[in-house]
């Protein structure tokens, strides 16, 4: 009986050091994600962890609103008694209820967050999430392909701490669905053991992707998923069911594209001088701070490339070249791809390739890299055997990936008179000033419409119907008072009842 309790003790012993290390690795990604919202994240109680914006008065306008409105109508919609999928207040009546593909999947951790919390902080809690979910999921994949677990937590780190994905979380959704492309790997590795339901869930966290309307990443995605499962197996069984993840989430993309895109103001797809406006230059790789706007932020970190490249010697000296070709090139194609024209290959893409004249922002594609970046990391890492160096190496991560992205930016949480429209009997509201659907100044009414729900004929979306978009052209002129009859029969046919004056949005 003694033998076989010391037996049974070292795989429990085991199980437990390797549970207490995710533990720890989970309180250094939170780390992570307290050191990328520092000190902001010290007001997160009341204000927004946000990109910088001013609110003169008022909730201050940027991404973070209506990511947070897209994200609650989920739970507001299943409350109601409504299909969660559907955004019944915006751009009405000339729209019909749109489809809200913005609210999957996260609407539904943010459901509970913003009904304990509310949603100021159940969005601020999010972000911090999705820093430990980003680095715990890269550890658990990269672990999966045989990562030491020291290495595992130093990609995590690179992948939680990356300064695109931190960028574009601080309002954009991008940056917080980007840690869905992690969970699929890792879901296909446990796939590739032998369980067809990691498979299943697999191509889930795949279609996710572009069902949450992040379209440009999808295209990314998808031909990774594939050359990835290429890579790792000649398994037939799983080969085909990495092709029908694949089929599944272009499914899943054309839904999108059809539902939402086609009949918006984008439809016919951007201008190579819109894309041109929002390319990245080769300065910008290297660049701490926003040279010209945060979409074309792309630093990548100065010690980080140079330990990916040292990583990538380390799978072509084990030979295992297939997974050397899809993270080399995945991070590679991506960070090429984000200088758009200031690279010559992508007008000829823009012209030959259909889905390349939607994106106006060729970076969109850079969580990829920045996956691949945090893989080959943990690769060169896994030769290092001293632990001592090891946390060295990712305290000196923290220092090279740390950039300042949040802010906190006003919420204005109990507005009176949006607390007295709650109250008040049916009827459609107008907002003032009125904004083109693509400004992303209405984002501050999706914000008040979470006070008050109510339909409005405003709000800010950038593939916006087209009625909606002529809509607010006619109804402009009210924003300096001018109310003739014609404007006044229209505002009534409109079923308009309220009118809110946000003298905040006339000062910005």
């Amino acid at each position: 009986m003694a033998l076989r309790q010391r037996r049974g003790a070292r795989p429990r012993r085991a199980a437990a050091g390797r549970q207490g290390f995710v533990g720890l690795a989970c309180l250094v990604f939170l780390a992570a994600g307290l050191a990328a919202t520092w000190p902001s994240v010290r007001e997160g109680g009341s204000r927004f962890l946000a990109s910088p914006s001013a609110g003169h008065g008022e909730a201050a306008p940027g991404d973070h609103l209506q990511s947070t409105y897209r994200l609650w109508l989920v739970g507001h919609q299943l409350e109601q008694g409504r299909a969660p999928w559907r955004d019944p207040y915006t751009f009405r009546p000339e729209s019909p209820p749109r489809v809200n593909f913005e609210g999957w999947p996260l609407g539904i951790p943010f459901w509970p967050l913003e009904a304990a919390f509310g949603p100021v902080v159940a969005w601020n809690l999010l972000v911090l999430l999705a820093f430990v979910a980003a680095g715990a999921l890269t550890y658990g994949w990269l672990r999966e392909l045989g990562a030491p677990r020291g290495a595992a937590l130093a990609g995590g780190v690179v992948f939680a701490l990356a300064p695109y994905r931190v960028v574009q979380s601080a309002g954009h959704l991008l940056g917080i669905v980007a840690v869905l492309l992690p969970a699929a790997l890792f879901a296909f590795e446990r796939g590739r053991r032998g369980g067809l339901r990691w498979l299943a869930v697999s191509a889930l966290f795949l279609s996710s992707i572009p069902l949450s309307g992040q379209l440009q990443l999808a295209l990314g995605a998808i031909p990774l998923y594939l050359a990835y499962a290429l890579a790792r197996t000649r398994a037939r069984r799983v080969l085909l069911a990495a092709l029908g993840g694949a089929l599944a989430a272009t499914s899943a993309g054309l839904v999108v594209r059809f539902a939402a895109i086609s009949g918006s103001i984008e439809s016919e797809g951007r201008s190579l001088a819109e894309v041109d406006r929002y390319s990245a230059e080769w300065a910008d790789l290297v660049t701490r701070h926003a040279r010209h706007g945060l979409e074309s932020f792309v630093f990548l970190g100065w010690a980080t490339p140079l330990l990916a490249l040292a990583g990538l010697a380390v799978l072509l000296r084990a030979r295992r070249l297939g997974l050397a070709a899809v993270l080399g090139l995945g991070a590679a194609v991506p960070i090429l791809l984000a200088l758009g024209t200031n690279l010559a290959l992508y007008e000829a893409l823009y012209r030959a390739v259909p889905p390349f004249r939607y994106p106006r922002v060729p970076e969109r594609l850079l969580p990829i890299a920045c996956l691949a970046l945090a893989a080959l990391v943990a690769f060169a890492a896994s030769r290092i055997r001293s632990r001592a160096v090891l946390a060295i190496l990712v305290l000196l991560l923290f220092f090279d990936l740390r950039v300042d992205a949040f802010d906190a930016v006003a919420a204005d949480r109990e507005n009176r008179a949006y607390a007295a429209l709650r109250a008040a009997p049916p009827g459609r509201l107008l907002e003032l000033p009125v904004f083109l659907p693509d400004r992303h100044y209405g984002s501050v009414y999706h914000y008040y419409a979470i006070q008050a729900p109510r339909e409005r004929p405003g709000g800010y979306s950038t593939i916006a119907p087209r009625q909606a978009d002529r809509l607010a052209r006619r109804l402009r002129p009210l924003n300096c008072g001018s109310w003739t009859r014609e404007r006044r029969r229209l505002v009534e046919r409109l079923g308009v009842r309220y009118v809110a004056v946000h003298a905040g949005l006339y000062v910005g």
